[in-house]
This record gives structure tokens, sequence and C-alpha cells, in this order.
């Protein structure tokens, strides 16, 4: 499994908003199933960043077309040769 970053710009509409809900509801399931690592967000520059775990960037590009918002994104996607992060640490010792 290889791991790259999905750099979505979107663009909103009046139809936009309606399709959140089930958009929010495929990014679930695909951490939960643990496809993608993260997702994030900003509204003001209208950015997503997704790291997500494929075996090619096709692989990974088909897993983004079957996003409910899909219409409204341009995007890139970009092999990851490092990707370093809290999540992927031990956790800090706490001694009693």
């Amino acid at each position: 499994m290889k791991k790259f970053q999905a750099i979505i710009k979107f663009q909103m509409d009046d139809d936009f908003m309606t399709l959140v809900p089930p958009h929010r509801t495929y990014v679930n399931f695909l951490l939960n199933k643990g496809v993608f690592d993260s997702y994030a967000v900003s509204m003001e520059s209208q950015t997503c960043w997704i790291t997500m775990n494929t075996e090619s960037k096709e692989a990974a590009d088909q897993v983004l077309v079957k996003s409910p918002l899909y219409k409204y994104w341009t995007y890139e996607i970009e092999e990851l040769f490092v990707y370093d992060s809290q999540h992927y640490r031990l956790p800090a010792l706490q001694l009693n």
C-alpha cells in the first residue's frame, strides 16, 4: 500500500451543502476502513486535503470519483515519500 495526498479545490453553489451529509458518510466509511488517514477542509480557501492509502494513483482517483461532491472538485493526487504524524508515534509515558 502506498500513501497519497489529494489536494482538492472546490467551488460551492446552492446544491453543494445538500450533498455534504452523504459525502461525510462516505468519508467516515473510508476513515473507518483505513483508506483515508486524514481529512481536512478549509472553507476560507475552499481547499480539502486527504491523505489516503491505495495501491496506485489511479486507485486513489477511483476512490475520489465516488464522492457525492466530486463534480465540484478540481484536484491533484501526489504520492508521498514521507508521512509522519503523532498518530504514528508511541503514546507518551505517564508515570504514576
